[in-house]
């Protein structure tokens, strides 16, 4: 299978697997586009990707003949998929796309399993997963800006998701986070 079809492929498995197991946890009618994070920011990176990757077959088509990078992405794709996954089904109803601002009866603070790790596995496999698309597809430009738009992302998103967190669970979320990294890196 050439790197397109194998990106179009993780694209789609991605999101129907999310989509399923969302229903599953929270029912049909607690899911939709947004609280599936698919954003029209989102949309315009996979596009630039595409753009990316078919300019390139095109004008520099040996940036595109390094199967070990194709591969090494392909790997990246596959681990990073499994560690969210893991992520959501450990965490169950207490795994959201959005960050809660009120904690709710069946919320409680997740510490085994993967979140044994990391604190944060759905971000960690989500980022795993999406700079691997990039390198799967060998796109030099896209992969620089995907680990740099990520990170940021996260950087801002993972101490506003804490500060909730904290308010729910006091002190034991404050020794859980001294305890395990955050699964992004540089990021605490």
């Amino acid at each position: 299978m050439n790197p397109l079809s194998q990106f179009l492929l993780a694209i789609f498995f991605f999101h129907s697997s999310e989509y399923i197991l969302a229903v599953a946890i929270h029912g049909k009618s607690n899911v939709n586009l947004k609280s599936l994070l698919i954003s029209k920011e989102y949309v315009l990176a996979m596009v630039f990707s595409l753009v990316e990757y078919l300019f390139e077959v095109l004008l520099f088509p040996g940036l595109k003949d390094h199967l070990w990078v194709s591969n090494l992405g392909f790997a990246m794709v596959i681990i990073g998929e499994i560690v969210r996954k893991l992520a959501i089904v450990t965490a169950g109803r207490s795994f959201t796309h959005l960050i809660k601002v009120y904690r709710e009866d069946h919320h409680k603070l997740v510490t085994n399993g993967v979140y044994a790790f990391v604190r944060h596995p759905s971000y960690c496999g989500f980022l795993i997963w999406s700079v691997g698309t990039q390198i799967m597809l060998c796109n030099p430009i896209s992969t620089i800006g995907f680990v740099v738009v990520l990170w940021q992302f996260f950087a801002k998103r993972i101490p506003y998701e804490e500060y909730f967190l904290r308010q729910f669970f006091g002190g034991d979320y404050e020794e859980y986070s001294r305890r395990v990294p955050s699964g992004v890196p540089f990021v605490k």
